[in-house]
């Protein structure tokens, strides 16, 4: 790896308010580095999640503790206008209910000691290409799904060596063989949400009978978890539901599984919370260090692209760590500079 390029990448990433291009990093280093050398970098060696542990490692090791957790979620960012290719092609948005074309990242953010750190990723890549019998279109696919994915993420944060105790994520990660993993296999404890539908049993009676139950026709009583069965899981869980309001007045319920029997409702919501944390980082990604900015066309470039990015919002948190200021606060004070900068220059350009 070449880390003086990637830092020097990363940086730009975070400074640039428009498109990320070799040219414009070139520029902005007054031909110090040539574009070319900008484009060799990002069109060499694939950078992986094992790069990006090396990237974060250290600091990681400096804030983890017994009880730090594991956040998994993948988000979409849309390439509408980009050839499609093993990486960009169509992936289905759970927040827009539809298939977009663009790009998957599976990701895993360590949240310990007020920090949130990437420590793995995955780029979802799709190429095998079908024809749908239904449609008769032609469509693209993968050799892995997105829970072997994750599960195989856990195996090597454990491989690693990283302390936690919790994995968190939401309905789509929450199938009973990533529960099993987790909970039977790696021992560690998760808090997943649920869809309404999934069934439960009250006891292991009813469980061995096969008699389920869906979690949204069980009589709740207001914050308190109770003991069920899963159907397809082989241990009891504890399940509690969140009745919150939403921004529009309207409101919603949060059905969550947690492994951990002794848990009660405060911890397990409580602690579900910091699964926000995830969706900052998405927020982050995509608005401080231009994830959806770069011109790139091959997989191999926008990959290499992506991958700078994580590492420059996992540098921004470094940032946060230090000046206490969140990672939108620290780009409007880098661009309130920017502007003071261009303000001088331009008195100076009048008065010449």
């Amino acid at each position: 790896m070449n880390q003086t390029r990637l830092d020097l990448y990363t940086d730009y990433l975070t400074v640039t308010f428009g498109y990320a291009t070799a040219t414009g990093l070139s520029q902005l280093l007054d031909g110090e580095i040539s574009h070319d050398a900008i484009s060799r970098f990002l069109s060499g060696d694939e950078y992986t999640s094992k790069d990006l542990w090396k990237q974060v490692k250290k600091t990681v090791r400096e804030v983890e503790s017994a009880d730090g957790i594991l956040i998994i979620d993948d988000t979409v960012q849309e390439k509408p206008y980009m050839d499609e290719n093993d990486l960009i092609c169509w992936h289905y948005d759970h927040c827009k209910g539809r298939n977009i074309k663009g790009i998957n990242l599976l990701n895993c953010l360590y949240h310990s000691n007020g920090a949130s750190i990437p420590v793995a990723f995955e780029l979802i890549r799709k190429p095998f290409r079908f024809c749908d019998i239904n449609t008769r279109q032609e469509k693209r696919c993968s050799d892995v799904t997105k829970n072997e994915q994750m599960r195989s993420m856990i195996d090597t944060c454990i491989q690693n060596q990283l302390t936690f105790s919790w994995v968190l994520s939401d309905i789509w990660f929450a199938s009973a063989e990533n529960m099993e993993h987790i909970k039977e296999k790696r021992q560690k404890d998760f808090i997943m949400a649920l869809k309404s539908n999934r069934l439960v049993a009250l006891s292991e009676v009813d469980s061995k009978a096969k008699r389920y139950t869906r979690l949204d026709q069980l009589v709740w009583t207001e914050q308190k978890a109770i003991k069920g069965w899963l159907k397809g899981l082989t241990f009891p869980v504890k399940l509690a539901r969140q009745v919150f309001t939403n921004k529009d007045g309207s409101s919603g319920i949060l059905y969550l599984v947690c492994s951990r029997l002794a848990a009660e409702w405060d911890e397990i919501t409580t602690t579900y919370q910091k699964r926000w944390k995830v969706e900052v980082f998405h927020k982050s990604l995509k608005s401080n260090a231009a994830f959806a900015k770069s011109p790139a066309h091959t997989a191999k470039t926008q990959a290499n692209h992506l991958f700078a990015s994580i590492v420059a919002v996992f540098k921004m948190e470094c940032l946060t760590i230090s000046k206490h200021l969140n990672h939108f606060a620290l780009r409007s004070k880098l661009y309130a500079k920017a502007i003071r900068g261009a303000f001088d220059e331009l008195q100076v350009l009048r008065a010449a």
